[in-house]
């Protein structure tokens, strides 16, 4: 393995990761209980720390962010005690591990929040097609409140707190969600901004947002604890591709940069049938930004090897793979076979289709105490 990309150690900022591999993040919906994790969701992580960085499921920083059921959310003591389950879990096990913070927005249902809590976004226009409600079902996406000034500078703030929050668990560090639809895409995409104010229009009214986001966070924790995840040209929760879509992550990259960001995490979901993300766009964001760059989308073993080599990134995020196997990095590095998830126990409650998958000797990891 000695000529390994992939396997190789790499320097994030101040932290050594021990190899390239990344696990992206996945929602799972397993936190049962006041939306915070326990031992369950340790174990989870705990199985898959091969990786060198784990990015967790996104979670809320705030009640109002929390539109699926059963996410995560970083917000409160009992969450944070919650996750400290998991970092310590994931710390012993040698690896190193990022929260994802993720806020809905309008993607979302009342019935999904907790009492006080609304569905907000940067518009009134709800998202098309149905939100699944543990209470209900599937029911239509509730509509919006859309969000005031005071509004979005609180999200600002509630963003810079569930970071300290964050470190606070014992995270190594945050990823800022700014992608599939959610609310820092949902000012950033204009076929969702219908916005009149200065958080709307232009490239830079729409990436405004985002910016003051990924300040606050910087200015909460550090700039080398700091990472974000972008999707251009996604079309997750209506968003869609835009006339200026290159420019607006062109300037988003360079504002990025100025900010000092740890990493840029570019999604491309054309391997499960999205438009691809143009491969000029990318080399365009790799030049401009110079903190470390994630690929994603798709990836094998020897298409990661290669893109490595070619310097079309640092560090290569896998998702899928790591759901059914739980020891993703030593079969990839011994070419063990792969099995395969089942996509009915991606979001149910409980341990099927969670903890429950093997390693390739059958074996099944226990937490450290």
């Amino acid at each position: 393995m000695s000529n390994s990309q992939l396997f190789s150690s790499y320097q994030l900022g101040n932290i050594t990761l021990k190899n390239r591999v990344v696990m992206a993040p996945m929602t799972r919906s397993r936190a049962l209980q006041d939306n915070a994790p326990s031992e369950l969701n340790a174990l989870y992580y705990a199985q898959r720390a091969g990786a060198g960085l784990i990015i967790t499921e996104g979670a809320a920083p705030s009640p109002n962010g929390l539109g699926y059921p059963r996410i995560p959310g970083i917000f409160n003591k009992i969450q944070i005690e919650g996750w400290k389950l998991v970092t310590d879990a994931v710390h012993k096990e040698g690896a190193k591990i990022f929260i994802q913070l993720m806020h809905t927005g309008r993607v979302g249902h009342q019935f999904n929040l907790p009492e006080g809590a609304e569905v907000v976004g940067p518009t009134a226009q709800p998202v098309s097609g149905e939100m699944y409600t543990d209470s209900q079902g599937p029911q239509e996406h509730t509509t919006p409140r859309k969000m005031t000034k005071e509004d979005i500078s609180q999200a600002v703030e509630e963003f810079a707190r569930a970071a300290k929050n964050s470190i606070q668990a014992g995270f190594d560090g945050v990823e800022i969600h700014g992608a599939n639809g959610y609310l820092i895409e949902q000012f950033i995409n204009p076929n969702i901004n219908d916005r009149d104010d200065e958080y709307g229009g232009s490239v830079e009214n729409r990436s405004r947002f985002v910016l003051e986001v990924a300040e606050a966070v910087v200015k909460a924790i550090g700039k080398e604890r700091t990472g974000i995840r972008l999707s251009p040209y996604g079309v997750f929760n209506d968003t869609g591709a835009f006339a200026e879509v290159d420019e607006t992550f062109e300037y988003l990259a360079e504002k990025l940069n100025e900010l000092g960001l740890v990493y840029i995490h570019i999604v491309d979901h054309s391997a499960m049938g999205a438009p691809e993300v143009p491969a000029a766009l990318k080399e365009k964001i790799r030049k401009i930004f110079k903190g470390a760059y994630i690929l994603s989308g798709g990836y094998d073993k020897e298409r990661a090897e290669d893109d490595l080599k070619a310097g079309k990134g640092d560090l290569v995020a896998f998702g899928r793979p790591f759901i059914a196997n739980p020891d993703f990095v030593e079969r990839m590095q011994t070419g063990a076979e792969l099995s395969e998830a089942d996509q009915n126990t991606f979001y149910t409650p409980g341990k099927e289709g969670y903890i429950d998958y093997p390693a390739v000797n059958g074996e099944f990891l226990e937490l450290k105490k």
